[in-house]
């Protein structure tokens, strides 16, 4: 039903088709069931750590396999293509570029003691990036560290960290220089790498509407030591760090979330082919064949969007136009292709055994997070269209 695998290389195919052999191990069962019960998807994130495919964009000499944007987005498109949808995106996306401020800003020891134990599945990390009072507004953030001798102490709140009831591994991105005390909004920001103690941090799940198996927390640091050599970089520069992995976490979103309304789109086209109505299948009538056919239309155009800002990135030329448009084009037509995947099935659609309704409940995430549409679109109306800025 998609066209745009012709256009793969070997290699490239030879990756989508053996992340495929993986993933298709996990059916919808497995993924039911960890959307009942809340289980972070430990045998599908050992499985993918065993294959190799959590090391995919790191460097070959850390034991990864030195790839781009281009074969990350390829994979990833496919963990998300049968039925995992963002719990099986989200339980191995974080490996993929998270770590690169390490990666780019790192000591060659910071990476040596890092990288092998994240690809082979032996860390878990998750990221302390957002707060409650700053959002978006990543320079109003308050986590304060305060310098001592031989590292800093860590206070302050964060929210909406993903895995921070597995993770041993926490990356901080915190105040090193009070706001007001700042030549510009973005310097005195620090990025750390560190245990997560939880004997002084607690983490408190958030309830929430879909991908419950990648638990998301409000995180409460109360006087975290953070060794000098957990320090990512210089002191200050941390803000810059974070940029660097912006653009291919877009492109990674906007493929996950193009995947799952594919995925709602096969089941949606599958049961308009069976159901019969009033002596005919369902998907003889164009009231039920013209949206899906839409759906198809949207879905394809975006991920062509997408799959030209990773060819960008690997290429080292400007992409944020083109990533943020990916994001909000994947998003849109995954979301769109979900819903009407529910309203296809009509009343099955609502029942958790035919899974598009989970579907459209994990999607809906990839049209709030990392970045919400409307700060896309200023972007674009700044960046691309020259106009003046509106916030």
């Amino acid at each position: 039903m998609t066209g745009h695998q012709l256009q793969e290389t070997d290699d490239q195919r030879a990756i989508r088709e053996g992340v495929r052999a993986v993933v298709t191990r996990f059916g919808d069962d497995y993924w039911l069931d960890r959307d009942e019960d809340g289980e972070f998807p430990f045998a599908f994130h050992k499985a993918m750590a065993d294959a190799g495919w959590l090391g995919i964009t790191m460097p070959e000499e850390y034991g990864g396999a030195g790839l781009g944007v281009t074969e990350a987005a390829i994979m990833m498109h496919e963990v998300a293509s049968h039925g995992g949808a963002m719990a099986a995106a989200s339980t191995v996306h974080v490996n993929l570029f998270g770590p690169h401020p390490i990666l780019v800003h790192g000591t060659e020891d910071q990476k040596r003691r890092w990288l092998p134990r994240l690809i082979a599945g032996e860390d878990r990390c998750c990221f302390g990036f957002t707060e409650p009072d700053a959002g978006l507004n990543t320079t109003a953030i308050k986590t304060f560290a305060e310098k001592v001798p031989g590292g800093y102490i860590v206070r302050g709140q964060k929210v909406w960290t993903s895995t921070g009831q597995v993770a041993n591994k926490v990356m901080l991105l915190t105040r090193t220089t009070r706001l007001e005390d700042c030549r510009r909004p973005t310097d005195g920001i620090t990025i750390f790498y560190t245990d997560l103690d939880r004997s002084k941090v607690e983490v408190r799940r958030i309830p929430k509407m879909g991908r419950k198996a990648v638990d998301s927390n409000a995180v409460f640091i109360d006087g975290l030591f953070v060794p000098d050599e957990d320090r990512i970089g210089e002191e200050g520069r941390g803000f810059s760090y974070i940029l660097d992995s912006l653009n291919p976490e877009r492109v990674l979103v906007a493929v996950e979330a193009i995947a799952m309304g594919q995925d709602a789109l096969r089941r949606a086209t599958k049961y308009a082919r069976e159901r019969v109505v009033f002596g005919r299948p369902i998907g003889q009538n164009q009231g039920i064949q013209h949206p899906l056919a839409e759906k198809w239309m949207y879905l394809e155009a975006a991920y062509l969007m997408a799959m030209r800002a990773a060819g960008l990135y690997d290429a080292g030329l400007p992409c944020g136009a083109e990533a943020n448009s990916a994001k909000f084009l994947g998003a849109r037509a995954g979301h769109d292709a979900c819903l009407q995947a529910v309203l296809t099935h009509g009343g099955f659609g609502y029942a958790k055994e035919y899974h598009v309704e989970r579907l459209l409940r994990e999607v809906t995430i990839t049209r709030i997070a990392p970045i919400t549409e409307q700060l896309i679109l200023c972007f674009v109306a700044e960046k691309v269209l020259e106009l003046p800025k509106s916030y």
